[in-house]
């Protein structure tokens, strides 16, 4: 399965859902979509997805070659593929049901923390920081496409 920003929709929903049923959060549920995409957006900065990791390989390939230069479908050629697995390769392979982590899992969870303190979507937030932080490690590792 390719990633894209609907991937980052569905884990915001699947933590969301987590965070809900175990009591860590509070907020309206008319405000539910408003926050699965703005945890969305924030997951963004934290993991690329299929789709982000083929437009930076695009990009590669269009300043080597030059615009004059580039074939009709770039994203058949050798020298696509080849900068394409160099920005995998980046993320040390590290990945999440396709989605590669930009941060580390503790970083994710910290930067997940704050966004959950500062949203305006949420009305109230339960526990301490070290306790949210370790139950967003847990459940972003259990994520999976598959299952969500």
């Amino acid at each position: 399965m390719r990633t894209d920003f609907e991937t980052l929709k569905t884990l915001a929903s699947y933590t969301i859902d987590n965070l809900k049923s175990k009591g860590i959060i509070k907020f309206d549920i008319s405000d539910r979509e408003n926050l699965i995409d703005s945890m969305a957006t924030e997951y963004g900065v934290c993991f690329a997805t299929d789709e982000d990791i083929r437009e930076q390989a695009i990009e590669e390939v269009q300043e080597k070659m030059g615009d004059d230069y580039l074939p009709e479908d770039i994203t058949e050629t050798e020298m696509f593929n080849h900068a394409r697995k160099e920005i995998i390769k980046s993320f040390s392979g590290e990945n999440i049901s396709g989605l590669y982590l930009v941060e580390s899992l503790n970083q994710i969870s910290k930067r997940m923390t704050d966004f959950l303190i500062d949203c305006d979507f949420i009305e109230d937030v339960f526990g301490s920081d070290e306790d949210i932080q370790n139950f967003l490690i847990k459940k972003i590792r259990s994520f999976s496409t598959k299952k969500n």
